[in-house]
């Protein structure tokens, strides 16, 4: 059975992004589905090719109990479109930027935020040149955001019972 492939986008794949894989591999390893989803994450723009998520991401992660520091950043390319399923970006202006590469991928391609239960919010803000809680509101919008996911997961890959 083919899994169910996600990829996380945000700009440079050291902030966001990476937080949003973590949290999401978490919560799939707890809620028993991670044999069944491929993940992964990238970035719109090619800053930081191989480089491991910002200091200050896996600091916040790592308070959250999320590891981080295996991941490295890397650019979305046009192979990605057909290798994942859904394609979900940290905000609008990476959304446009999906959209830009692979004009026709359709609602493959859609926002984070739109799987959030609690937070009202539409995007996931980026805290790369931000102060104080950043990365905290980026991991409370995330871990929201991959609930809503699990929940979606777990009736799109619920097995017939035998």
């Amino acid at each position: 059975m083919k899994k169910y492939a996600i990829l996380m986008c945000c700009m440079g794949n050291i902030c966001r992004s990476p937080t949003a894989e973590g949290v999401l591999r978490a919560k799939l390893a707890a809620a028993g589905l991670e044999p069944l989803v491929e993940l992964d994450s990238a970035g719109t723009h090619e800053y930081h090719l191989g480089r491991a998520p910002d200091p200050r991401t896996q600091r916040a992660a790592l308070r959250r109990g999320y590891d981080l520091s295996a991941l490295r950043a890397r650019k979305v390319g046009l192979p990605d479109f057909d290798r994942f399923d859904l394609i979900l970006a940290m905000d609008r202006a990476n959304l446009d930027g999906l959209a830009l590469l692979h004009p026709d991928a359709g609602d493959k391609v859609r926002l984070l935020m739109s799987f959030a239960t609690c937070h009202d919010a539409d995007e996931v803000p980026d805290p790369y040149y931000g102060e104080g809680d950043g990365f905290e509101r980026v991991l409370d919008y995330v871990e929201d955001a991959c609930d809503g996911l699990v929940a979606m997961l777990q009736q799109r890959l619920q097995r017939p019972a035998d």
